[in-house]
């Protein structure tokens, strides 16, 4: 079926999908659950063969890592469903009701975005996050993933669509799946029918995205992050953030390319760092030569998305410079302060721009599980609708409801009524 067709029968089932009842979306996750446990021994078979041709086609390290699923990472996608499922439904809540006129009550309440595209890289187990978001909000969802995770997507597709149409007619047409280039460049002008994208992977395909369609897109190109050793920190506990904000999986968006040092403890901090962290590649500047071994960086390393177990390091003068840095060179995505200081800290939490902001923990915290979200469709660095991970909250917006008993506008112009605007709630 051509993207085009998928997309006419994606809006179609939007407008039914947006009033779906909160006990019909759990029955389908339910069943999903259910779907992805009996065949977990296929869903293995399948994304054997990606991993098979992705050796074959040598496919970078890092998305062949993405790419594994084991019986271990399943148990743990049927857990985020059921975290899903657990949530609060965020459809249909209302924010708030205001008396305009005596029975002419307005009120602001959550309703389903509509028809999502989400184009994701490697990771088959995102293609179940996203979709069982966006069947708990009340979303229809074209997507697409990576070539390198074909067989997994297609079985993982085709499990949760049989699961989900089973639960009800409502949610027939409600998934699609686009597998080649072409679909992604024709999904890209269809701004009539798609209301939102969401691209996740690499810098470079969402810079595609982004430049190359007329769809609002919710996401993020960088994941440059960084971790600020105060003056006032606790070296044992800077050690212990530092290994995990760039070791416990380098190849994510939260893990820290920079690390920043302030110049009273780095004589002390550097080298207890360089010996914790000796499978990590160190770029340093010149004060950091002058402390430890490492490569020289040069400017472009400030602004680099490594992926991988390579590590800027700054010595800085003050806390101000290492905020300065950070919001010239980062990505508003994900920054961290080592610190005892208090005051220091808040200040920091309040001047990074940044879409999450912490302090004494590691920046691998910056994720829709770990949130509390159930799961994530992606982390936004945007300034409108959602910012950071987004999760069911982020999968909605808002409509005015009014009503009334035959009020007309002619009555307040000549003045016949007056407004009241009394907040109900």
């Amino acid at each position: 079926m051509k993207i085009i067709e998928q997309a006419n029968l994606a809006k179609k089932a939007s407008f039914l999908l947006a009033s779906a009842p909160t006990d019909l979306k759990d029955k389908a996750l339910r069943n999903v659950v259910q779907a992805i446990d009996k065949h977990r021994q296929e869903i293995l078979e399948e994304n054997k063969k990606d991993l098979d041709e992705a050796r074959i086609n040598n496919v970078k390290q890092a998305l062949v890592k993405r790419l594994i699923l084991t019986s271990e990472k399943i148990d743990r996608i049927i857990d985020s469903i059921g975290d899903v499922i657990r949530l609060q439904d965020p459809v249909g809540k209302k924010l708030w009701a205001r008396e305009l006129d005596e029975s002419l009550i307005l009120s602001n309440v959550t309703v389903p975005i509509g028809v999502i595209g989400m184009i994701f890289e490697s990771r088959p187990d995102a293609l179940v996050q996203i979709s069982s978001l966006c069947i708990k909000s009340g979303n229809v969802v074209i997507l697409k993933g990576g070539s390198e995770a074909y067989h997994s997507n297609r079985v993982l597709f085709d499990l949760i669509k049989g699961a989900v149409e089973a639960a009800d007619p409502v949610f027939k047409n409600t998934l699609h799946l686009a597998e080649t280039r072409q679909d992604i460049s024709d999904l890209l002008k269809l701004d009539k029918l798609i209301d939102l994208m969401i691209p996740r992977g690499s810098n470079q395909l969402v810079r595609t995205i982004k430049e190359n369609t007329k769809i609002p897109v919710l996401g993020h190109a960088d994941g440059i992050c960084h971790l600020f050793i105060d003056r006032g920190a606790d070296l044992d506990m800077a050690l212990r953030l530092t290994r995990d904000a760039k070791c416990q999986y380098p190849a994510v968006c939260n893990a820290i390319e920079t690390l920043l040092v302030h110049r009273d403890i780095a004589g002390a901090f550097l080298p207890k760092m360089a010996e914790d962290l000796k499978e990590v590649e160190l770029k340093g500047d010149e004060r950091t030569l002058e402390i430890i071994e490492a490569k020289k960086a040069v400017n472009d390393d400030w602004s680099a998305e490594y992926n991988d177990l390579i590590l800027s390091v700054k010595v800085v003068d003050s806390l101000q410079e290492a905020i300065s840095h950070i919001n010239n060179y980062g990505s508003h995505h994900t920054d961290a302060i080592v610190t005892g200081d208090s005051k220091a800290a808040e200040t920091f939490i309040d001047l990074v721009d940044s879409s999450s902001v912490m302090w004494n923990c590691s920046t691998r915290f910056s994720d829709g599980f770990r949130y509390g979200l159930g799961a994530e469709v992606g982390v936004s660095t945007n300034k409108i609708h959602a910012r950071g991970p987004v999760g069911l909250e982020g999968l909605t917006i808002t409509k005015f409801k009014l009503i009334g008993k035959g009020h007309t506008v002619a009555d307040y112009v000549e003045g016949k009524r007056h407004f009241t605007h009394r907040d109900l709630q």
